[in-house]
């Protein structure tokens, strides 16, 4: 396979495993590594499972809003995987996969995302000698995001994949309950393991930094209000601003970029909300700018496990959250923040306003929660579980 474009941390020729044990090679495909849950698990899991499962990591490009992750002692190689359906593109990165796999001869494929997950099956169904297929939900895209005909095509094409796949993972007992709902696959087909973060970063915050603040030209003693992601369409930021269109006096800090930015902030402006709603783009000390702010919050329609949740939770800030997908998984509602219906920006501006009200709440709220994700959700735990599936998949001890 041609090498294509690399930078320090990015090529298209794969790394070699440190512990050379051919017979449990693992070909590990993600969609992209734009900046979320999915791409970092595939990143912390191709590293840290290399002495036992020596890894090669291969994706496709995320667009130039998202934000690329990357890890420098983790080569990728590039796979043209795009995520609207394309059906050139999509034979170009079947034919790609397809070769790579017959060059890797791995024991395992374990995929992640959707169009990985699809494509990546489908590869290593026509191989000579078939590896045992892992697919990672982290959510999906079966409800919601197309007209109905195509949706239908795309569960109906989820239900034939699932079959075939040895191991369906779920990031959460939501999201595999909106799975078997779906009849993607039976309940007992599927496995829950919770995602996993290096959190030591937000566990060592103990104070503001003052430095988000500074940025925003706000002060100490001024409400701040965070929300963290991808400005796409399923996040719902319209509802976060008309939320904060009822709170005056508070400040919102838009932590991200992606496709919808300008309209955003377009809307911002016609709200009357430019001067207290700061867009940031990537911040790129997150841990630094959640320090500053008061209360952290999510508004959704859709969510597998909310990585800014979670990391909102170790920085030991209370969160203000929508009840969707696996949002419950990592929020308890009245003990860590609140949970609100999606959609709902009153609600959300009521229970806003509740935590900003009560400073002794939230830092009891935000300790709460530091003490839950500390765990639950730390990367040693992901890495034992993974481990642990592949070595019952490959007989490995």
């Amino acid at each position: 396979m041609p090498c294509g474009p690399s930078s320090p941390w990015r090529s298209s020729c794969a790394r070699k495993g440190g512990s050379g044990i051919e017979q449990h090679k693992v070909v590990r495909l993600i969609t992209r590594l734009n900046i979320g849950g999915p791409a970092r698990q595939a990143l912390l899991l191709t590293k840290r499972l290399a002495p036992d499962f020596p890894t090669v990591l291969a994706a496709g490009r995320p667009g130039a809003s998202e934000g690329e992750l990357g890890d420098p002692a983790v080569d990728v190689i590039d796979v043209p995987f795009v995520r609207p359906p394309s059906p050139a593109m999509d034979l170009r990165a079947f034919g790609a996969v397809r070769q790579l796999l017959r060059e890797v001869q791995p024991r395992i494929v374990h995929t992640h995302m959707a169009k990985a997950g699809a494509i990546g099956r489908l590869a290593a169904l026509r191989v000579s000698e078939r590896p045992r297929l892992v697919h990672t939900f982290h959510g999906h895209v079966l409800e919601g995001y197309f007209a109905r005909p195509v949706q239908r095509a795309f569960v109906e094409a989820e239900r034939w994949l699932a079959a075939r796949t040895d191991v369906l993972v779920a990031v959460s007992p939501e999201i595999r309950d909106e799975l078997v709902e779906l009849k993607i696959a039976p309940e007992s087909r599927f496995q829950v393991v919770p995602l996993g973060l290096d959190l030591d970063p937000y566990l060592r915050v103990t104070q503001p930094s003052g430095k988000l603040r500074a940025a925003l030209g706000i002060g100490a003693d001024v409400p701040l209000v965070g929300i963290v992601g991808r400005l796409v369409p399923v996040k719902d930021h319209s509802t976060m601003l008309a939320a904060m269109n009822l709170l005056p006096g508070v400040h919102l800090a838009v932590i991200g970029d992606g496709e919808l930015r300008s309209r955003l902030e377009a809307e911002a402006r016609q709200l009357g909300l430019h001067d207290r709603v700061h867009f940031t783009g990537w911040w790129e000390d997150v841990p630094v700018a959640m320090s500053d702010l008061d209360v952290i919050a999510l508004s959704s329609r859709q969510e597998g496990t909310p990585v800014a949740m979670i990391e909102a939770l170790a920085t030991a800030r209370p969160v203000v959250a929508t009840d969707v997908g696996g949002v419950s998984h990592v929020v308890t509602d009245g003990l860590h923040g609140y949970l609100v219906p999606s959609g709902d920006p009153r609600t959300m501006a009521d229970r806003l306003g509740d935590l900003l009200g009560a400073p002794g709440a939230r830092a009891r709220m935000g300790e709460c929660g530091r003490e839950a994700v500390r765990t639950k959700f730390g990367q040693e735990r992901l890495v034992a579980d993974i481990r642990e599936l592949y070595q019952e998949l490959t007989g490995a001890n």
